[in-house]
């Protein structure tokens, strides 16, 4: 039976519930290919684990200098500039992104974040608090991705929970996860490089060594409001780069070139009318089974049930029960409906060639972001995009600006919808030093 380290277990019931409606409204408010864990080094001694090796497949992304466009935080429009938008509405110009780059075809799946646990983490310490209890199966059957064994080997302490998981999106990232994660792919060996014009899309391959070095890199999170310190690497991508992926038509389609949706041009102004149609899982694998109704997404659509599964050796009684917040059925119900589907089988491609920028996970950007009304200016705050399983269309709209404080406990334990997608700066040479630090 696999066991989690001993962490501080949430309030009950009343409070926990409290908590996810916050968690949401404030989320409201507010990838990439397959893991091969290859073994590329012996274990040096105790804790520690052979180098894991993943593959990376990203997007290019052209069109520099293209123009942004104008949003109000979570209104149906975009504007040719903010000049244009309404005033005092808080418009913000986002997508214009000066230079190529490149972002992940699709969404970091569990497999590659448990490769990157048992690298970073090999001694299962959780020392940089990159695991949580409710990330079990054992504390959540639902939702739990990533079991821990104390008396493991070392570099061998995290595994799939069950391997229906192994290629869904990450659903329990803050940023810190993902910058460390950056880290690890910016530190490591490039193994190989492969780029791929088939398809209509520029796609490149990458395959590297991840290295256990996550404080500095691409990000030193030695200081909390890190950003990027390097101009070759691997990124977090930033909210302009997100966006114009998703969104940015470089053949002049959708209202200035913007799609309302990162599946389809669809159309401002009329709400979810124009909205891709929602996904159809697979109960007990959580592999879409309705992929030629096209556009599609996977989020919660009006009127409809939410796309849901659960790992199939999981009885259905613990399925619609069992939480680790203590919450009673109905209200555990009510707040956790949707489920991250397969990454990529929706199909349905952004104008760049990317999958699931509109549903499925909610995805962290490192632009940094001024904290709301009322909210502590101590904390660093960060932008996130790409709707969620378990929210409305509204959600995958350009202007849900979302954001959250980087560093969330909360979410972390509670929030199983928080994903990654890696990006690419400059050109990276198989064999050559990074730019150093």
């Amino acid at each position: 039976m696999p066991v989690v380290p001993a962490r501080t277990r949430p309030r009950r019931s009343a409070r926990a519930a409290a908590g996810i409606a916050a968690l949401l409204a404030s989320a409201a408010l507010a990838g990439a290919g397959t893991v091969a864990a290859a073994p590329r080094s012996p274990a040096g001694g105790p804790g520690s684990a052979p180098a894991s090796v993943i593959t990376v497949t990203t997007v290019k992304v052209g069109a520099p200098g293209n123009p942004g466009v104008g949003v109000v935080p979570f209104q149906d429009a975009v504007y040719r500039s903010c000049a244009d938008a309404p005033a005092s509405s808080g418009c913000l110009t986002v997508g214009a992104v000066s230079r190529p780059y490149e972002i992940g075809q699709l969404e970091v799946t569990v497999a590659q974040w448990v490769a990157f646990l048992n690298t970073a983490d090999p001694a299962g310490t959780n020392s940089r608090g990159l695991y949580d209890e409710t990330e079990s199966a054992t504390a959540w059957p639902k939702y739990g991705q990533i079991d821990f064994t104390a008396d493991a080997a070392g570099g061998h302490h995290y595994a799939v929970a069950y391997p229906q998981w192994a290629d869904k999106p990450y659903g329990f990232a803050d940023f810190l996860r993902a910058a460390r994660f950056a880290n690890s792919l910016y530190n490591g060996r490039l193994i190989a490089k492969l780029a791929d014009g088939s398809g209509g899309f520029g796609q490149v391959t990458y395959t590297v060594e991840l290295s256990a070095t996550t404080e500095r890199g691409m990000y030193d999170l030695a200081r909390p409001a890190a950003t990027r310190a390097r101009r070759t690497g691997f990124v977090v991508p930033s909210q302009d780069e997100w966006i114009k992926a998703a969104y940015y038509d470089p053949s002049g389609g959708g209202t200035y070139s913007y799609w309302k949706y990162p599946t389809n041009p669809g159309t401002f102004g009329d709400g979810d009318a124009t909205a891709p149609a929602p996904t159809v899982l697979d109960p007990g694998t959580g592999d879409v089974t309705n992929a030629s109704t096209q556009p599609l997404a996977s989020y919660h659509a009006s009127g409809l049930p939410a796309p849901a599964w659960c790992p199939a050796q999981v009885p259905a009684g613990e399925c619609a029960t069992a939480n680790p917040l203590g919450l009673d059925p109905a209200a555990y119900g009510a707040a956790y409906q949707g489920g991250l589907s397969t990454v990529g089988q929706a199909r349905t491609t952004s104008p760049w060639g990317t999958l699931d920028q509109g549903g499925n996970a909610v995805e962290w950007t490192d632009t940094l972001a001024p904290p709301p009304a009322g909210q502590s200016s101590v904390r660093v705050w960060r932008r996130l995009h790409g709707g969620i399983s378990n929210a409305p269309a509204f959600q995958m709209w350009p202007s849900a600006v979302g954001l959250q404080p980087q560093d969330n406990a909360f979410s972390d334990h509670a929030y199983p919808w928080l994903g990654i997608r890696i990006g690419v700066i400059g050109d990276l040479v198989p064999g050559a030093p990074h730019d150093g630090w």
